[in-house]
């Protein structure tokens, strides 16, 4: 089995092809940092427009690569949804086009389900069903992955994902874009204990995440003058690794039958982050996996991968499914408290 996957939900770029025994044959990837650097972060016009003018070249690219040719594939998989919705439609709508043309299945992907997935793409004894933490710049949410297709939502944001706070920090802080790097280096040079910052939601029996309330303390923090940036992004960083930690091991306890604790999204590239879920893992006498670094943030790899597992499942998409600015996991989950939910 061979798919073709794209992605362009946000202001990564990537055509990748992936084979049913895990082998990446081939990725290309085209990052916009320059053009959105000096706002701070990402303008989604200026992504949709870089997503039309790199996401050709890059399929080409990625085909030649891996000495094949579009009659080589199986299916084409694309992120659908959930995303900054110009890029979402440049990247579905190229996807429909290679798969009428050439006579293809389509696969339409959901963004987080290509992150919920990516690590049994590295690690091909990881088993269903276990305890995934999908945090990045988006989302940050607990899912109990009980197979593909198959996502029972333990716990959400009320607010801001981890990642955005982390970008926001950075933009505060005067570190850079992208902001989660940034911060991760900052915060090395730093005191996590010289800054006093709260820990929202610590202890509570809601299952849920909040990041808005630590960001304006990171405000409040600058603009007093008595810190310095160093200290600030240590004392942030560690603030938010006690966060998830908290909630995490909360969900451990609804998670029956999870035989792992999986970590997956763009803040799971943070050392901090993975190395106090692997020692969480550890005492609940769990296995811990992520995927590699490069394979936590935004790429087509994953997307190819899961249209493989769908694929495989049986689950293709007819070619006029839409391009979806917003789709959950679990849309059975019921709805919580906030109004800035990232679904």
């Amino acid at each position: 089995m061979l798919i073709l996957g794209l992605e362009s939900s946000c202001d990564e770029t990537a055509a990748a092809l992936v084979d049913g025994d895990r082998v990446i044959l081939s990725h290309r990837l085209a990052g916009q940092e320059a053009a959105h650097r000096p706002y701070g972060g990402v303008v989604p016009e200026i992504a949709a427009r870089a997503h039309v003018e790199a996401l050709g070249p890059l399929i080409a690219g990625a085909l030649a690569d891996a000495g094949k040719t579009l009659a080589d594939i199986d299916a084409v998989a694309a992120t659908a949804g959930p995303g900054l919705i110009g890029g979402v439609m440049v990247g579905l709508l190229m996807a429909k086009g290679l798969a009428l043309s050439a006579n293809k299945p389509l696969v339409a992907v959901n963004h987080l389900e290509g992150h919920a997935l990516s690590p049994r793409l590295a690690d091909p004894t990881l088993a269903f069903p276990y305890l995934l933490l999908l945090v990045s710049g988006g989302h940050c949410q607990l899912l109990l992955v009980e197979g593909v297709g198959r996502y029972r939502r333990l716990a959400t944001t009320i607010d801001d994902a981890a990642g955005e706070a982390f970008d926001k920090t950075a933009k505060l802080l005067g570190l850079g874009f992208p902001g989660g790097p940034a911060v991760e280096r900052t915060a090395l040079l730093g005191d996590a204990t010289a800054v006093p910052l709260p820990r929202p939601l610590l202890g509570s029996t809601e299952p849920h995440f909040s990041f808005a309330g630590l960001k304006s303390a990171v405000l409040r923090a600058r603009d007093s003058g008595r810190y310095r940036a160093e200290d600030i992004a240590a004392a942030f960083q560690q603030a938010v690794v006690d966060c998830l930690i908290d909630r995490t091991r909360r969900a451990l306890a609804s998670a029956q039958g999870a035989t792992a604790l999986v970590v997956a999204g763009g803040v799971a590239a943070n050392g901090a982050v993975r190395t106090a879920l692997e020692a969480l893992a550890h005492d609940h006498g769990l296995r811990f996996s992520a995927p590699p670094l490069w394979l936590c943030t935004d790429n087509a790899a994953m997307i190819a991968w899961a249209g493989v597992e769908r694929f495989q499942a049986g689950l293709t998409d007819p070619l006029d499914t839409p391009a979806r600015p917003r789709w959950p996991l679990d849309p059975s989950a019921e709805a919580v408290r906030g109004a800035g939910v990232k679904a």
